[in-house]
């Protein structure tokens, strides 16, 4: 698969890119993207990467700083998250880890 079949989307936030990790875990597949944090350029970019054979889409955010925490507890029904260290047991939450990478192949447009 090639660069060109990639697509980014940039978004404003945090809370509005975590909106797709609750969508995609109501769907018919339950499947919850993985959220990947880098250090790319020296910017703290975290993204979550979607999509079938024939594309890829990456939705990513760039944040002021790493994040502290190794998960983001997400509620599923109001879509706010907090920044937590480990799993909880609320039902209605999502608990999403944070992913480190060192580095990747793709590259994010300026």
């Amino acid at each position: 698969m090639s660069q060109s079949d990639t697509i980014y989307l940039k978004y404003q936030n945090l809370e509005d890119m975590l909106k797709v990790i609750i969508y995609s875990a109501q769907s018919m597949l339950g499947v919850i993207p993985m959220l990947y944090y880098l250090n790319y350029n020296g910017k703290h970019i975290l993204f979550i990467q979607t999509g079938t054979v024939g594309g890829i889409t990456v939705h990513y955010v760039v944040q002021n700083e790493k994040p502290a925490r190794k998960f983001i507890q997400l509620k599923r029904l109001s879509g706010e998250f907090t920044f937590i260290d480990s799993i909880g047991t609320d039902a209605q939450s999502l608990y999403v880890p944070i992913l480190g990478l060192e580095k990747t192949t793709l590259a994010f447009p300026a």
